[in-house]
């Protein structure tokens, strides 16, 4: 460490401030949710031109499932956001337990039976994830001007 680093006087960059309507935690939402419904679709066809209406219905579920959790944790950290930011990573740590946990037992349920489309439903999982995920970076990444 420097010693003038102490003294440094430096004025902090200008960012530019958030918006006032908080909706903008959320703004993101409509257009994920049309994603993952169409890719809900497109997930279900595959499945049944592949494997029939169980892997339709697995695959589908797959997609269902990273949509809810997802969307989940998007809103209770915008709540906690707006009420206490304080509280966004206790209620952020609470809400990945609650669902990975969640998904834990309902792969490991699905996994041990013999349903026809437990594989379709990893896959489904696998494909949500990266559908959502890419969407979601596209939106952080590109640019915008918020009034």
């Amino acid at each position: 460490m420097r010693a003038d680093d102490e003294d440094d006087d430096r004025p902090l960059p200008d960012l530019p401030p958030l918006p006032a309507d908080p909706r903008w935690r959320v703004e993101h939402l409509p257009l994920l949710t049309a994603f993952s419904v169409a890719l809900l679709m497109c997930a279900a066809s595959v499945g049944f031109l592949t494997a029939g209406a169980a892997a339709a219905l697995g695959a589908a579920a797959g997609v269902a499932i990273v949509t809810v959790s997802y969307t989940m944790s998007t809103l209770v950290l915008a709540w906690a956001d707006t009420v206490r930011p304080a509280l966004l990573m206790p209620l952020g740590l609470t809400t990945y337990v609650v669902k990975y946990s969640l998904l834990g037992v309902i792969l490991a349920f699905v996994i041990s039976s013999e349903w026809p489309g437990r594989a379709a439903l990893g896959w489904g999982v696998v494909a949500g994830v990266m559908g959502w995920t890419a969407v979601q970076i596209w939106w952080v990444a590109r640019p915008r001007h918020r009034t």
